[in-house]
């Protein structure tokens, strides 16, 4: 629900970018949590560690994950496990410029930055990043916890599974299968389909 007030998990640069579409947006922020007492660059009020969340109900408010993923989503992932088994909600946040089509489903907790561009029957499943400028076309669809970085382009009908991380500037050609926990490198091109658990990196991407 957008009316309830908001907590932030994080304080690095991903919670920076949420922070401030979650202003534009007038959300209601409490304040934010993190590891240990920082300052915040928009004056937003420190909670505590992740814990402080504990003592608002989960019908009072919403999270935000703020916790980006520069090579491993898995520090994002079990913070929304986490706090999900404790019956929180977490907030999809969507930049206003942002082109979404109506038929595109987003899951719960989904953040799409600025300028990005969804096509018709696209799917972004549950906690996952599509970060700046990214073109996802249509009938792609993206698993959970995924980050996909600013200014990659995926061609239709593209698949990328779980807890991937898609790096920055990287071309997906169309009816690429990408598995789980994949790392694919700053650049890349995609042009053969990639297993689980693997890295690749290059134009044309090759496994290492």
């Amino acid at each position: 629900m957008m009316d309830k007030p908001v907590i932030i998990i994080g304080n690095g640069g991903h919670a920076k970018v949420i922070t401030d579409i979650l202003l534009f947006q007038n959300r209601d922020i409490i304040g934010f949590t993190a590891p240990q007492k920082e300052s915040n660059a928009y004056q937003i009020a420190y909670l505590g560690k992740d814990e402080a969340i504990l003592q608002f109900k989960p019908d009072e408010i919403e999270l935000i994950n703020g916790i980006g993923s520069v090579k491993d989503t898995e520090n994002r992932k079990n913070i929304y496990l986490y706090f999900k088994s404790c019956n929180y909600i977490f907030s999809s946040v969507v930049h206003p410029s942002a082109l979404i089509a109506n038929s595109v489903e987003l899951g719960e907790g989904v953040q799409i930055m600025a300028g990005s561009v969804i096509q018709p029957f696209a799917k972004i499943a549950d906690n996952t990043i599509v970060n700046t400028s990214v073109s996802i076309d249509h009938d792609c669809h993206i698993g959970k916890h995924c980050h996909i970085a600013p200014g990659c382009t995926f061609s239709g009908m593209v698949s990328i599974g779980d807890c991937s991380h898609i790096g920055t500037g990287t071309t997906i050609i169309q009816n690429i299968k990408i598995g789980s926990h994949v790392l694919i490198g700053a650049g890349s091109l995609v042009i053969h389909n990639i297993g689980s658990n693997k890295k690749a990196f290059g134009a044309p991407a090759k496994e290492v």
